[in-house]
């Protein structure tokens, strides 16, 4: 399964991570020059939960936004039964 949130549709992202040397000119420097360049990945903060949809409790992917702005709602707890 992939790294997706099921209700906002955040997934990892692509980017790069720039290394630079030098000291900065207004720090009394000569500049700073860019060393290297390399790929990189922006990971959303994913979490797989229990979550009522559609009426039913399934597992889910969702991101730490999604949860924290209420858009996850959550199972009730219950209480094991006594069998006779």
């Amino acid at each position: 399964m992939p790294r997706v949130c099921y209700f906002t549709g955040k997934k990892t992202s692509f980017g790069r991570k720039v290394t630079h040397r030098g000291k900065a000119k207004y720090l009394g420097g000569v500049g700073t020059k860019i060393t290297g360049i390399s790929s990189r990945k922006f990971r959303p903060n994913i979490q797989k939960v229990r979550a009522l949809v559609d009426g039913r409790v399934v597992r889910i992917k969702v991101s730490a936004k999604a949860i924290r702005t209420g858009l996850v709602l959550k199972p009730t707890h219950r209480k094991p039964t006594a069998q006779a």
